[in-house]
């Protein structure tokens, strides 16, 4: 494993992380014995070159078994988000050891809270540190936490805004995919496949998707937290105010 890994260019540390993410395929074993060879050199250097170009690991995973099994990749851009074209997310994975997250989360790391965070997926382990799943959220969750919101607390938000993202996510694809691509589709549904000229316009079609959506979703949102905020400031207002000189308790 560690002549694999100085062969790549990479750590034993990220080796490993790819062969528990089954990014690379199981080594040939004799007895104790792990055998790597052109083949596992080759995948890392391809996984490599993805990174470099904006996938993100997941997306890399999909493909990969895409062209293992002889799918076509256009089945993907159909109909399982955009594994050809640069990621939406520009999150940048955080690792920490035991000690850097009790740094940022003090007591709040328990064992409830760190079993829903590996179940939402904002930390994943390998080896002996986590991997957080964004240096945003870590930094946004520690801001939090500081200023007094339990973490528990954070999740429980953490994980509703996933579910509406992921309804606002499934509101942009329909839109796209009943009033722009529905003739690509409609071919990769029949099990046509798709020449290089439709995988290029699904691409570019996506591509234009990523800043629409981002302005439509910040714009809604600084409006209904404008909306909200409001409605707060004028409940508070509307409050009766206690008689000068002191509390509406004193007699």
């Amino acid at each position: 494993m560690s002549e694999l890994a100085a062969e790549a260019g990479i750590t034993v540390r990220t080796l490993r992380f790819y062969r528990e993410r089954k990014l690379i395929p199981p080594p040939r074993r004799e007895g104790r014995i792990a055998w790597y060879n052109e083949h596992h050199l080759a995948r890392l250097r391809t996984i490599a070159a993805l990174l470099e170009r904006g996938h993100n690991l997941g997306g890399i995973a999909q493909l990969l078994t895409a062209f293992e099994s002889g799918r076509d990749p256009g089945e993907l851009l159909g109909l399982d988000s955009s594994s050809l074209v640069a990621p939406f997310s520009e999150e940048t994975p955080v690792r920490l050891t035991p000690e850097e997250l009790a740094d940022h989360f003090k007591d709040d790391v328990t064992a409830d809270n760190l079993a829903t965070s590996l179940d939402i997926g904002y930390l994943a382990v390998d080896g002996d540190e986590f991997v957080h799943i964004s240096r945003r959220l870590l930094d946004a969750s520690t801001d939090l936490v500081s200023e007094g919101v339990p973490l528990a607390a954070v999740l429980d938000a953490g994980r509703q805004v996933r579910a509406h993202a992921d309804a606002l996510a499934e509101l942009f694809i329909k839109v796209i995919r009943t009033h722009v691509l529905q003739d690509v589709l409609a071919r990769v549904e029949s099990g046509s496949g798709l020449g290089p000229d439709e995988l290029t316009r699904l691409a570019q079609t996506i591509d234009k998707l990523r800043p629409l959506s981002k302005g439509i979703v910040d714009a809604e949102l600084s409006m209904a937290m404008d909306r909200a905020i409001g409605a707060e400031l004028a409940s508070w207002s509307d409050s009766p105010a206690p008689p000068a000189g002191g509390s509406p308790d004193d007699d």
